[in-house]
């Protein structure tokens, strides 16, 4: 289990994340949601320790990791996927997946975790990771990477964004495959009501704070009620 205790950050003089207190619990589909500017990402950078908190603790199975190195964290077992992925030029896909398993894969076992993500694998083996691939692409590619690595935490920074319709509803499908197929923990920032459906427990953060949290059957029913009265207010002052 991963827990944040008492976590505040600030940056350029403004608050951030402020005293947020969470536990993540194991084999569980959990999405963290809220408008921009709310420390979602921030929040996710923090347990992966791209950032530092200013005050607070994490602990992931009991072990303090507020002050370790992202590479440790991986070790641990903890992994991220960015909201836009990493471009290596000169290093193939096929080569960043043989160094996820630490060893050489089979053209079988590549073909098996690439198949997964709706890529073939003779496709894609020899191709680099650079802007010659599609957003949409370098997303499924690296959930391939995440599969393949199997964390037991695994961390989603808004996995929808820059990539098109088709590739998003087969990502709802990989996304839901996970949580079939796994016992791990997956947590994945998100606004978008399809991602929210998948989320056994969802959390609301505002301007750095739990607004609300709580199971799926509890909280989505608001937010899709909060989001109709938005969408009727705004039509209101559009019409005059």
């Amino acid at each position: 289990m991963l827990e944040v205790k008492n976590i505040c950050f600030s940056r350029d003089g403004k608050d951030i994340l402020k005293n947020i207190s969470l536990k993540f619990p194991k084999n569980k589909v959990i999405v963290i949601t809220g408008a921009n500017g709310s420390g979602k990402s921030t929040l996710a950078k923090i347990i992966m320790g791209i950032e530092k908190p200013d005050s607070g603790k994490i602990l992931f199975n009991g072990i303090d990791i507020t002050d370790m190195p992202i590479d440790k964290r991986a070790n641990l077992g903890i992994g991220f996927a960015f909201q836009q992925p990493v471009k290596f030029k000169g290093i193939t896909v096929g080569d960043i997946l043989n160094i996820t398993a630490n060893k050489k894969l089979k053209k079988c076992e590549l073909c098996d975790y690439l198949s997964d993500v709706g890529l073939c694998a003779k496709d894609y083996i020899d191709r680099e990771l650079d802007s010659n691939l599609s957003g949409g692409e370098l997303k499924r590619i690296e959930i391939a990477m995440l599969a393949l690595k199997n964390s037991e935490f695994t961390l989603f920074d808004e996995p929808e964004a820059g990539i098109d319709l088709w590739s998003f509803n087969s990502l709802i499908d990989i996304f839901e495959n996970m949580k079939k197929n796994t016992n791990n923990t997956i947590v994945i920032i998100s606004h978008q009501e399809r991602i929210l459906d998948i989320a056994d427990e969802i959390i609301i953060l505002e301007n750095g704070n739990i607004k609300d949290m709580g199971k799926k059957t509890y909280i989505l029913p608001k937010l899709l009620d909060s989001s109709k009265r938005k969408r009727y207010c705004k039509e209101v002052v559009h019409n005059g």
